[in-house]
């Protein structure tokens, strides 16, 4: 059978106003070069779709995953909507493009990529996720609740072609190791893991036996690959669903919790990932709290049939109105955690350059410094403020 590959690149080209939403004529130029793609037959079809100040270009082709074409016309695409986000203004234009052309992969040049080659069942339902103001390892939690937890999926009960369970590829985001972990037997090993979001995330599930792709996510850093804190890393997901996965509902339900992610206001703070509509994705409070959209497709020989809006759904009001409780009660920590990010997550921040700044004035001590090394501090510090003036 012929196979179908959906690939998903997001990237922040430019915010409006600063980092809360996209302006439409970013999406009307993406859709313009998408469309000369597609009358070229470089792609099935494609859909542009946006979450905060993110865009996401959804396409379908046969050129399987890591094609450079396909790549290449994702990188271009979001260069021509830098331009015209340079044209407006508009705040941090182009800040997820790392490089100055591409490479051949666009993978490790600042765009999230998720992407899945598969051969089309009888219906083909999936859902994209697309995230803001978080980080890849915030798709954890609500994927392993799809995949391994009976409690949230009861077709891991009642489903006999779903009783072999999943196994999961979860990368190491510091070291560049993956590893490949099988739910159930080894699903206290898999939370061991992913529970540390920073330094562990999910980048793909499968169903075993038949080996089916089942879910994708984009697990570019853009603080590790730009070696200094470049606008949030803001990720994507493609879920694989019902017919021996996870039925929509079971996909959809983990997100009724809004569960604690970092990321938010300059990527320093942690807050509740908040399910919301198209028409919602746009925060502004804070620059958040985090927000998910959920797309809904039905693939036919390629043709995307969609996107229905998951999340246009007062099942989730609850879920949102959980989600600002827990931003109030965030928010009144103020700079403090776990509000704020511990400082081993601050390290491609601008904290760097305050701690550098007060750097010779920490002092050895064991039970607390004397009244004299206190006095020869305070006097260094003066000459220095002397100096200043």
């Amino acid at each position: 059978m012929t196979k179908t590959t959906l690939t998903v690149i997001k990237a922040d080209i430019g915010g409006f106003v600063g980092h809360s939403a996209i302006h439409p004529d970013l999406i009307v130029k993406a859709e313009e070069e998408l469309q000369s793609s597609k009358d070229k037959g470089q792609i099935k079809d494609f859909r542009v779709l946006w979450v905060g100040d993110d865009m996401a270009l959804v396409m379908t082709h046969d050129k399987g995953e890591n094609s450079k074409e396909i790549h290449k016309l994702g990188w271009d695409t979001f260069v021509e909507g830098t331009k015209v986000a340079k044209k407006l203004k508009l705040y941090g234009a182009g800040q997820d493009l790392l490089s100055e052309g591409f490479s051949g992969n666009i993978k490790g040049m600042g765009p999230g990529c998720a992407e899945m080659e598969f051969e089309e069942r009888t219906s083909e339902p999936f859902i994209v996720f697309l995230a803001d103001k978080t980080s890849p390892g915030a798709w954890n939690f609500p994927a392993y609740k799809m995949f391994a937890d009976p409690f949230n999926t009861p077709g891991l009960v009642i489903d006999e072609n779903m009783h072999a369970g999943f196994e999961f590829d979860i990368m190491d985001v510091k070291n560049n190791k993956i590893i490949t972990l099988k739910a159930p037997e080894e699903s206290y090993k898999i939370l061991a893991f992913i529970g540390a979001v920073e330094t562990y995330v999910i980048k793909n599930i499968r169903r075993r036996g038949d080996k089916m792709p089942s879910a994708t996510m984009s697990t570019d850093k853009l603080s590790l690959l730009a070696g200094k804190y470049i606008g949030k890393d803001d990720p994507a997901m493609i879920v694989r669903c019902q017919s021996g996965l996870p039925a929509v509902g079971e996909v959809t339900n983990p997100f009724a919790f809004p569960h604690l992610v970092p990321g938010w206001m300059r990527g320093s703070h942690t807050g509740p990932m908040m399910p919301c509509s198209f028409e919602d994705s746009n925060p502004s409070r804070f620059d958040g709290p985090p927000r998910v959209i959920g797309a809904g497709f039905q693939i036919a020989e390629g043709m995307l049939v969609g996107p229905r809006d998951m999340f246009n759904d007062p099942g989730f009001d609850n879920a949102r109105q959980k989600a600002n409780d827990i931003a109030d009660y965030m928010r009144m920590h103020g700079p403090f955690e776990p509000h704020r990010l511990p400082p081993d997550q601050m390290e491609y921040t601008t904290l760097p350059k305050i701690q550098k700044e007060v750097k010779q004035r920490w002092m050895e001590c064991s039970d607390g410094p004397s009244t004299k090394d206190l006095a020869d501090q305070h006097a260094y510090q003066a000459t220095k403020d002397d100096e200043l003036e």
